[in-house]
């Protein structure tokens, strides 16, 4: 038994089975995969996969708990590599961020040009998913840190951090009735048709709820993953938006009317996920910080090894 198969293995596995894809993504032949794989489960006793024909259909019962344990070995050989690469150099390396749009595009710029002035070495990379996504990146050791509103805390092998909360605000084309109506209400938002998030983004549970509750049906004309498109479609008259009030700006969108809503709808909160056990390097800790202040290196450090999941902000 090697490394070598355990990342065969996992990487099998975290290709949906598909020996040519992990071949590829690992820079070497299918033939090479498939004995590795075969010689490590001859060796073990066990069968890894289930096979249909020369097809890997599924993942065995006792071929599960050898891919966590492979998971957990190959995470702490890159936690060994994180530590020689600290004390070599503590202000060089590379930081990978696996967020949505929304955050990406107005939660991180003030905390990442922050970064990059006190890091200039540090090669810094956004990978943007849904949220699904993003959670499996950092699984996957793709990204160092998740940062999204919805699935994190779904994720038992990720611990979650609470950093802020938001709400959101209504949008509407300048002269709109929307945006002189007194009192703002669920019922009056109704009355239009909505440009809004796609179900799996930004929080868009939260809008849902809050009508639902009230028994008021909402006209949803289209849902987007991106708060730019929904106030594209907005500017363009198709019907009015429900956003994230950080996605708001009158100067960058000066054809556009804000409401702020945040009386209507519960708070969501978006969340830092990082690997359990992870290893994370002097910078990742101070990315956390200028991102969430409340996040220290003391209070990061004590979830970690406390094993503790998702507190309150």
């Amino acid at each position: 038994m090697n490394l070598q198969q355990l990342r065969y293995i996992h990487e099998v596995a975290r290709r949906g089975l598909s020996i040519s894809d992990a071949a590829d993504a690992l820079f070497t032949s299918q033939p090479g995969v498939s004995k590795q794989v075969r010689q490590l489960e001859a060796e073990l006793g066990i069968d890894v996969f289930v096979r249909h024909g020369k097809r890997l259909v599924d993942v065995t019962e006792p071929g599960r708990q050898v891919l966590a344990i492979a998971a957990r070995m190959l995470g702490d050989m890159e936690n060994l590599r994180q530590v020689g690469r600290e004390f070599s150099d503590e202000t060089a390396g590379r930081l990978s961020i696996a967020t949505t749009h929304t955050q990406a595009r107005y939660a991180l710029p003030t905390a990442i040009g922050a970064f990059a002035k006190r890091y200039p070495k540090v090669r810094l990379s956004l990978h943007q998913g849904n949220p699904r996504q993003v959670c499996r990146m950092v699984l996957d050791g793709d990204a160092d840190i998740a940062i999204a509103t919805e699935a994190l805390s779904e994720y038992e092998d990720l611990l979650v951090l609470p950093c802020h909360q938001w709400n959101r605000c209504v949008v509407a084309p300048l002269g709109h009735p929307i945006l002189e109506v007194q009192p703002l209400t669920l019922e009056e938002i109704a009355r239009w048709p909505i440009v809004t998030y796609d179900p799996a983004f930004t929080g868009r549970m939260q809008i849902d709820r809050a009508f639902s509750a009230r028994g008021v049906e909402l006209n949803v004309v289209l849902s987007a993953v991106d708060s730019d498109v929904v106030k594209t479609y907005v500017g363009m008259g198709l019907g009015i938006g429900i956003l994230a009030s950080m996605a708001f700006d009158p100067v960058l969108d000066p054809g556009l009317g804000m409401r702020d809503a945040a009386h209507l709808f519960n708070a969501s909160t978006t969340r830092l996920g990082i690997r359990r056990h992870a290893w994370l390097r002097g910078y990742i800790f101070t990315f956390i910080e200028l991102f969430a202040p409340s996040l220290t290196r003391k209070v990061v450090d004590r979830a970690m090894a406390g094993g503790g999941s998702d507190f309150a902000i």
